[in-house]
């Protein structure tokens, strides 16, 4: 009788700890790493040969948005492609618990937008089989699972619960019963599983704005309302608070940024409990940006203060047409004019008394630093293709207009189905390796898988990281790597037993080929419900991925097993 499930030999076991790496074998049994050393084949149900390649813990991403994706594709994808066995879902302060009934349409449509998922995929392939948080739980751990999910409670739909949808959309400030009551639902939620509390605050000119242009609830959160709640975390000494936060400061950016800096120190204080800070990035044109973000964790971590960087460790890049696009949100004449039905859109788009302010569009380094470098990728109408593979830059010149103009003339001629292409900010390694060597060590990951689908592939993060940070440039090792990519950020959320190939510890288990290692070219596929699409980027070079012991993908193909758990308090059924 064979005494292990899975036996893995041969490979290279780079365990995640940071100690160096050593050939062995690693024998699973019940979901859990059972025996690393030399054993035999024959003492595995199931052998790999992993013969000149990595075994390494499951990779851990702490910033995604598949709540609703969860329910129509139980393995997360595209995250799953790249090796991530655990994701953390309720981020943002987005989320569909707790929602009452007659507030559902209403929530999928906040989500539209804010997080840019379509509603056609969420009106066909959400269940809706709960009302509160804890039946939210519920769903989601009778629902398949390809990965581990651990859960925060998301603080949208708790001030909703609370305050009403209108007086929560107001910006007043909650009243002590309605307080008490976003405490108490936060309490019952953790009692039921949850790991703590997320909100997005980003002022009344936020990024990711509600689907009619207003601002998110949380993002007019007052700081007394997330004290109050820090509080809960404090008093149960347990949980921990994903934020982001930048207040409205008359578009003083130090001033913002001061403030934010000390509220988040404050919440640290006040909850006793780690918090997960978005988002350190990077931007190769100013660089004193984010080293002022990591001066300032550095001095966190010299006084003890748990404050907790996610950076976004991958070139950033979007593809998008003006049917979809949102993330210049915190411009009112831009985010006016992204709102409303394509009709709508092309109308305010094109008209000419918009523009002046429109050209005023003060970039926040978020997405380009000029208009004038984003590219034209593809016309439908053939008058257009001339402009296709030029910058908007170029054809201003040519045409003798200002950017701005130039290219939405090209979308709304093209029924705004033209193909744009924001080549990424962040491409030098050396400012990488800064933020990666950091004593402050940001958190690897802010995937946002599940969510900007129509223009963003993060999920493709780990593999990217292998690559450029590893195997083309010498900035770490694979025991760092390895470290950043699965211990650490399972460390930091609270998962347990997770991120580490050690014996006893949950069989999490990714083996990969580093010079197979590829990131396949973006691709758009049809398989959201409802008939939507997204797009995807897909990887080579993994040979298997295990989650709690059962492979889920073999050299990329999905294997059909749904092994994953929900992690309540951070940790599976035994």
């Amino acid at each position: 009788m064979a005494e292990f499930d899975v036996v893995i030999r041969g490979g290279v076991v780079i365990d995640g700890t940071r100690m160096p790496r050593y050939q062995a074998d690693v024998g699973i049994k019940d979901g859990e790493i059972a025996k690393i050393g030399k054993l035999k084949g024959h003492e595995g149900r199931k052998v790999i040969d992993a013969a000149g390649m990595n075994v390494v813990p499951g990779f851990v991403d702490l910033h995604t948005h598949y709540d609703a994706q969860l329910f129509w594709d139980p393995y997360c994808t595209i995250s799953s492609w790249h090796g991530v066995t655990s994701v953390v879902i309720g981020n943002c302060g987005f989320g569909f618990a707790p929602v009452k009934p007659e507030l559902r349409d209403r929530s999928m449509l906040t989500m539209t937008r804010t997080e840019a998922i379509p509603y056609a995929s969420m009106k066909a392939g959400l269940p809706w089989d709960w009302v509160t948080y804890p039946e939210f739980l519920n769903s989601v751990e009778r629902h398949p699972k390809g990965v581990n999910m651990l859960p925060f409670v998301p603080m949208a739909p708790v001030m909703i619960w609370a305050m009403g949808l209108e007086d929560a959309k107001s910006g007043r400030k909650p009243t002590a019963a309605e307080t008490e009551t976003m405490k108490q639902l936060v309490r019952n939620a953790m009692d039921h599983g949850a790991c703590g509390w997320s909100a997005q605050r980003l002022g009344r000119n936020s990024v990711q704005a509600d689907f009619d242009g207003t601002p998110m609830v949380t993002d007019l959160m007052a700081d007394e309302t997330a004290l109050a709640l820090a509080g809960v975390l404090g008093e149960r000494n347990e949980g921990f608070i994903q934020m982001t936060y930048v207040p409205d400061a008359a578009g003083d950016y130090v001033a913002a940024m001061n403030h934010s800096e000390k509220h988040f120190e404050e919440l640290a204080t006040a909850a006793g409990r780690p918090i997960l800070y978005n988002v350190v990035l990077i931007n190769d044109a100013y660089p004193e940006r984010f080293r002022e973000q990591l001066r300032w964790l550095e001095s966190c971590v010299k006084r003890g203060i748990r404050v907790y960087g996610q950076g976004l460790m991958l070139e950033q890049s979007f593809t998008f047409t003006f049917k979809d696009w949102n993330l210049w949100d915190d411009s009112p004449a831009w985010r006016e004019c992204t709102t409303g039905s394509i009709e709508d859109r092309l109308l305010k788009l094109s008209d000419p008394e918009r523009r002046p302010e429109l050209r005023q569009v003060v970039q926040s380094g978020v997405i380009t630093n000029n208009v004038a470098d984003i590219f034209v990728i593809e016309c439908r109408r053939p008058e257009l293709k001339k402009y296709e593979n030029l910058k908007v830059g170029e054809i201003a010149q040519m045409e003798n207009k200002h950017p701005v103009d130039a290219m939405l003339d090209i979308a709304v001629a093209d029924g705004l189905n033209t193909e744009f292409y924001t080549p990424p900010l962040n491409v030098r390694v050396d400012h990488m390796s800064e933020v990666i060597h950091s004593n402050a060590m940001a958190i690897f990951g802010v995937s946002d898988g599940g969510a900007h689908t129509k223009f963003f592939t993060g999920g493709r993060y780990p593999t990217e990281m292998l690559i450029k940070f590893v195997r083309e440039n010498p900035v770490m090792s694979l025991e760092e790597a390895h470290f950043r990519l699965s211990a650490h950020p399972a460390m930091c959320a609270g998962f347990k037993n997770r991120g580490t190939l050690v014996e006893g510890a949950a069989a999490d288990v990714v083996i990969y080929d580093l010079e197979r290692l590829k990131i396949e070219p973006m691709e758009v596929v049809h398989d959201f419900p409802g008939d939507e699409w997204r797009r995807v980027q897909r990887a080579k070079g993994y040979h298997a991925t295990l989650v709690n012991g059962e492979v889920t993908f073999e050299e990329g193909d999905c294997t059909g097993a749904t092994p994953g758990q929900l992690l309540r308090h951070g940790e599976g059924a035994k």
